[in-house]
């Protein structure tokens, strides 16, 4: 939720033009699905409901950032380059925590959203 969130608060006007530099066809477009995606599907894990149907879309947004953004970058998503006054400066994140996001999904959807999921207490309140 929170990198879709970022998206809409920055303006999807600038996402949307990232896009369209990576020359991803119909960037409007795709900036406004992917960031409703990262929202909605976000929501959607956290309350514990519609895991399969939020997790599909939510893994090929992942494989489209792992493919096309952190690919070069290689595997660590923190790459130090120095330290200054100011603190420590990183380099552009590889796909390392795109492929935690993946391996957490495949587990939610092979297992269910647990005990404590909206899901769940719906379930035990109809029961």
């Amino acid at each position: 939720m929170e990198h879709g969130l970022a998206k809409l608060t920055k303006g999807p006007d600038k996402f949307a033009a990232i896009l369209h530099a990576m020359h991803v066809p119909a960037f409007h477009w795709m900036a406004w699905l992917t960031i409703l995606t990262e929202i909605f599907g976000g929501a959607a894990v956290l309350l514990g409901m519609w895991i399969v149907a939020a997790s599909v879309p939510m893994a090929i947004v992942l494989l489209v950032a792992i493919f096309t953004v952190h690919l070069p970058y290689g595997f660590s998503s923190i790459h130090l380059i120095s330290v200054t006054a100011a603190g420590a400066q990183f380099g552009p994140p590889g796909y390392e925590c795109d492929l935690l996001y993946l391996a957490c999904l495949a587990a939610l959807v092979c297992t269910g959203p647990g005990p404590f999921s909206l899901r769940e207490w719906m379930r035990k309140r109809r029961s």
